[in-house]
């Protein structure tokens, strides 16, 4: 009894991915590269005197200090890296 139950919800759970990477896998991908890319737009206004951008005053910017640190590395890397017309593409 245990195992058909067993085998069913397998089937179920197999059933439930399937799904998912047919209805919600892309939506899901599009929103996190939608998140970093607006994550990495904040920083550029709010840092951006790091790369010779001054948008924000200073002031503002050391207000929000804190809470940038962690992903200053790499937003510099991405902000700094050569870039081609493949690279748009993906």
């Amino acid at each position: 009894m245990a195992e058909k139950e067993k085998r069913r919800g397998g089937f179920w759970d197999t059933f439930k991915s399937v799904l998912y990477g047919m209805a919600g896998h892309d939506m899901a991908r599009f929103a996190l590269k939608t998140r970093g890319s607006m994550e990495h737009l904040f920083i550029l206004v709010t840092m951006g005197d790091l790369l010779g951008i001054p948008i924000l005053p200073p002031y503002y910017s050391l207000r929000l200090l804190p809470y940038v640190v962690p992903q200053i590395a790499t937003w510099k890397r991405r902000m700094l890296r050569e870039r081609d017309l493949t690279d748009a593409l993906a």
